[in-house]
């Protein structure tokens, strides 16, 4: 597929409801567990998961537009490749400009990535921020 330059706001509105939905059943899952270790072991792997899901719904935008800037676009990109490739462990990646201190997550190269309910609603927020931001 080609890169794209531009998603429509009804595409992106779209995603915006797949992930409200998505966060909300994990909510209501949530509510019917007693078990605190259980819902302490499932959150960073659903949310990891989340965040890979984020990025593919968007997976063709132009990587010119993106920038290397250490934006959340970088951000997801850089999180999703260290899921993917690194074993959970963020990884630096050469070609963008990451600076923990201005990211989303404050991660730094090395640390173990395990996304809370909070985190993901954070980065997903700035994300879908910079899609409109750059591919509208």
């Amino acid at each position: 597929m080609l890169s794209v330059n531009k998603y429509p706001q009804d595409y992106v509105d779209a995603c915006r409801a797949r992930v409200k939905a998505q966060v909300s059943t994990y909510r209501n899952l949530i509510k019917t567990t007693k078990s605190e270790s259980a819902i302490a072991s499932f959150e960073p792997v659903f949310f990891n998961n989340m965040a890979i899901i984020l990025d593919s719904y968007f997976v063709h935008r132009a990587r010119t537009m993106e920038g290397k800037d250490g934006n959340p676009l970088n951000e997801v990109r850089v999180v999703c490749n260290s899921l993917i490739q690194n074993g959970g462990a963020l990884s630096a990646d050469k070609t963008i400009r990451m600076n923990p201190a201005k990211s989303v997550l404050k991660y730094q190269v090395g640390d173990e990535i395990r996304l809370s309910e909070a985190d993901f609603l954070r980065l997903a927020e700035a994300y879908f921020a910079e899609i409109e931001s750059k591919y509208s």
